[in-house]
């Protein structure tokens, strides 16, 4: 319901939320110009500031997208859909009294669904811990992330990702306006997941995102390369002519209705990676970290128990990548075997070995781009699955599992608030405690989150990991040289792949 207590002034204008139990709510709130007509592939513009008091109390539409994917892959159902989605939403404590830690949240969903108000985001047991959450929707697909020979340096400087330019106005937004609503713009922790994880890493790597954001919350990114410059311009001449536009201006080319991209297939359809080459990303993510040139701040990362359950939904065959390995006698299938004592099978292999390189890696890599910056980094390994998904989930914690214990809305959300037991809530709730415990306190000096045990920073050094469930059990461990030998070998593989690039 309305209230007049949930009255704020923005520079553009006048807000007012919703009041829901002891938290206000704000939803729908613009903070860049509807990217349409003439504003398509283009940088966010400015909000037109508004007169009288504007209702935020609805979410907005997303972007265009695959409602049934979403629904089955993405948290939820992203409702509506229009190409004018760049909207935001804000949780804060009733009661405010000196500014509070600011956490801002980019969904995953590969770069091509998902939405900022979907249920599992919902930021309000984060809030009641003394945070102001702040989810978004950037544009996704091609309208997110695009390049065409007719496009180019139309804005003086070459753009291809806007879905990240997106997310970094929403970070102006916050810096401009978050003080409205109780939060602190000098202590801005910037958490995603997948894609949302990726894009974290992006705005680390990128000029353009500098001194936006103080912390960081890398949530199962994976290793998968940007795309080259030169492959998605080609890309984009092949999809033009897809259209019968085979001589496309940048007139035709935003004249395409804006539902036309999502439902394209191969090979016309979008990587999950951004685009390497323009003003955002001038050099490719993972080269940033390998060098530590990423924009210092304290960072916690990590990844889950089965990760590859997202690799197999794609189409991976992770038995047929061992297989791949044996034949072309890449890495030496028989030091796999020695880095994987016990593991029986092409396909438990080949699981293990896929999650590892894809996933695992990153955090080992972020790490010591950490170290090198003398930079303090948390690392996790999410291995709890709730004590009636056992047999669901029998390799342990899927790619997305733990975005719920996150934000602490297991109990909340379907399917899991029908068979959640107290055991699984309390364990969410210790979850969401670290991560605001990492909002308000993490420094260079202050490298130790309190929990249920004491989470240590890998500080130079010192390579440690918390152990977030213990094979399907509630409990926490801290861990010393985790996977070390393995993902040691991954990184030289990673590099000798860039150095080759």
């Amino acid at each position: 319901m309305q209230n007049a207590s949930t009255r704020v002034e923005t520079l553009q204008g006048s807000l007012s939320g919703r009041v829901d139990e002891d938290i206000h709510l704000w939803c729908g709130i613009p903070y860049a110009a509807p990217p349409v007509g003439p504003l398509r592939w283009r940088a966010p513009q400015p909000v037109i500031p508004w007169q009288g008091i504007r209702p935020a109390e609805t979410f907005s539409a997303s972007s265009w997208q695959n409602s049934e994917y979403c629904q089955e892959l993405g948290g939820g159902d992203p409702g509506l859909f229009s190409e004018d989605c760049l909207y935001l939403n804000v949780w804060a404590p009733a009661e405010r009294h000196a500014p509070l830690p600011v956490m801002v949240w980019l969904h995953g969903g590969g770069f091509t669904i998902g939405a900022g108000g979907l249920p599992p985001y919902d930021g309000k047991a984060l809030a009641r811990r003394g945070v102001v959450v702040v989810t978004l929707n950037y544009r996704l697909g091609h309208l997110g992330f695009f390049a065409h020979p007719a496009l180019e340096e139309e804005e003086g400087e070459r753009l291809y990702n806007f879905g990240l330019m997106d997310q970094i106005a929403a970070l102006r937004w916050v810096q401009d306006n978050i003080a409205a609503f109780g939060g602190d713009r000098d202590n801005v922790t910037l958490f995603g997941e997948s894609a949302g994880a990726r894009s974290v890493l992006s705005l680390m790597a990128s000029p353009k995102a500098k001194g936006l954001f103080h912390k960081a919350i890398i949530q199962s990114g994976y290793t998968l390369p940007d795309m080259p410059r030169e492959t998605a311009l080609a890309r984009g001449e092949r999809l033009a002519e897809h259209f019968n536009l085979p001589d496309a201006s940048a007139q035709s080319l935003r004249e395409i209705p804006a539902d036309a991209f999502w439902s394209l297939t191969a090979p016309h359809n979008l990587g999950p990676a951004p685009i390497v080459g323009d003003a955002v990303l001038p050099q490719p993510m993972l080269d940033v970290f390998f060098a530590a040139k990423q924009h210092p701040m304290p960072v916690l990362v990590g990844s889950n128990s089965d990760e590859a359950s997202v690799m197999a939904v794609f189409g991976v065959d992770l038995a047929g990548e061992i297989r791949k390995l044996r034949r072309e006698r890449r890495l030496g299938l028989g030091l796999i075997k020695l880095l994987y004592p016990g593991v029986k099978g092409d396909e438990e292999l080949g699981r293990q070995v896929c999650r590892d390189m894809a996933f695992t890696t990153l955090g080992y890599v972020v790490m010591q781009a950490q170290q090198r910056l003398n930079q303090p980094c948390w690392r996790y390994w999410f291995d709890y699955v709730a004590e009636a998904e056992h047999d669901t989930y029998p390799h342990g914690a899927w790619h997305g599992n733990e975005v719920p214990y996150v934000f602490d809305t297991l109990g909340h959300i379907p399917p899991s608030c029908d068979y959640v037991t107290p055991r699984d809530l309390a364990f969410a709730a210790q979850v969401a405690d670290y991560w605001v415990n990492f909002a308000r306190h993490a420094s260079a000096e202050h490298t130790i989150l309190t929990g249920p045990v004491r989470w240590p920073a890998s500080v130079r050094g010192r390579d440690r990991l918390l152990r977030i469930g213990l094979h399907k059990h509630v409990g926490f461990r801290v861990e010393n040289r985790f996977m070390r030998a393995r993902l040691a070998l991954f990184k030289r593989v990673m590099k000798h792949h860039v150095s080759l690039d």
